[in-house]
C-alpha cells in the first residue's frame, strides 16, 4: 500500500497535505523519515506524524457524550450535528452515528466507519440493549411500568417489545428504561402512551458499557475491541444500574 493512501485512510489530511507534510520531513516509518509519499508500506510499520503515531487499524470507532442540540446526522444544511463536535484528527475518516438520538437527547452515541459494526449494532435480530434516564413531567406509575414491561402499544396502534422501567428517585420521575429496539422517538412515544411526558432524556449505555462519568459533553473516546464487545454484549445490566442509583443516592 502507498504510504499516502494509508495515511488518507487513517487521518484527516488530504493526499496534498500528506505530501507536504512528507516533504517537511514531519512523516516517519518505524523512526526512519519517509521520503516519497508512494513508498509501499505493508501496514504493521509504526508510522508517525510530527511524533504522533498513526493508528494501524482504518476502521474507528468512537463513543461520544452527545449534547443538546446537536442531532445525529453526518450533514445538514440547518442543523448542527454531532460531526461538527469532531476533534479535527476524526474528521474525513467516513464516521456516521449509530442509530439516532433525538436533537434534545443527550448521552451515549457511537460514532463508527465499520459497516459491520454499524449493522450488528442497529439490526433488530440483535437486540443489543440500550438504557436511558428518562426525566418526566409526572410520577411513573405502577400501571405504566406494568404496559412497559408486557410490551406496551403505542398511540399510532404499533406494539414494543416487552422493555423495563423502573423510578429511580424519591418523587417517581426520575426512571430507568431499557429497550432492545430502536423505532422512532420511541422511548418518549413509550411514556406518552402512559399518560406522562418526557422533559429530558439521556442514554446511559448500550449493551455491558456506561457512559463514562468523566466523558465531558461534546467529547469523544477512542474504543478498543475489548470496548466493542462490552458494547454487543446483550447480557442484561438493567439490575446492575438500579443498584448503583440506590447507592449513589443514599
Amino acid at each position: 500500500m502507498r504510504l499516502d493512501k494509508y495515511l488518507s485512510e487513517r487521518t484527516a489530511f488530504s493526499r496534498s497535505q500528506i505530501k507536504n507534510l512528507i516533504s517537511a520531513k514531519k512523516v516517519k516509518v518505524n523512526g526512519v523519515t519517509a521520503s516519497k509519499a508512494d513508498m509501499n508500506i505493508t501496514g504493521s510499520e509504526t508510522v508517525s506524524i510530527s511524533g504522533e503515531v498513526v493508528r494501524q487499524d482504518k476502521k474507528l470507532t468512537l463513543l461520544m457524550n452527545k449534547p443538546k442540540d446537536y442531532i445525529s446526522a453526518t450533514e445538514d444544511k440547518t442543523e448542527k450535528t454531532v460531526i461538527d463536535l469532531l476533534p479535527p484528527e476524526y474528521k474525513g475518516q467516513g464516521l456516521s452515528p449509530v442509530g439516532r438520538l433525538d436533537k434534545d437527547t443527550t448521552g451515549f452515541l457511537l460514532l463508527t466507519n465499520d459497516g459491520s459494526l454499524l449493522h450488528d449494532l442497529t439490526s433488530p435480530k440483535k437486540h443489543v440493549p440500550k438504557y436511558y434516564i428518562a426525566s418526566l413531567a409526572e410520577p411513573f406509575t405502577d400501571k405504566a411500568q406494568e404496559l412497559i414491561i408486557k410490551g406496551i402499544i403505542l398511540k399510532d396502534g404499533s406494539q414494543c417489545k416487552p422493555a423495563k422501567a423502573a423510578a429511580i428517585s424519591n418523587d417517581g420521575k426520575e426512571v430507568l428504561i431499557s429497550i432492545c429496539e430502536g423505532k422512532y422517538h420511541q422511548v418518549k412515544r413509550m411514556f406518552a402512551a402512559t399518560g406522562n411526558r418526557v422533559e429530558n432524556l439521556k442514554r446511559i449505555a448500550m449493551g455491558n458499557m456506561i457512559l463514562p462519568p468523566d466523558l465531558q459533553p461534546g467529547e469523544v473516546l477512542v474504543l478498543l475491541d475489548k470496548d466493542l464487545t462490552e458494547v454487543l454484549n446483550i447480557n442484561d445490566i438493567f439490575s446492575a444500574l438500579i443498584t448503583n442509583f440506590m447507592k449513589s443516592s443514599s
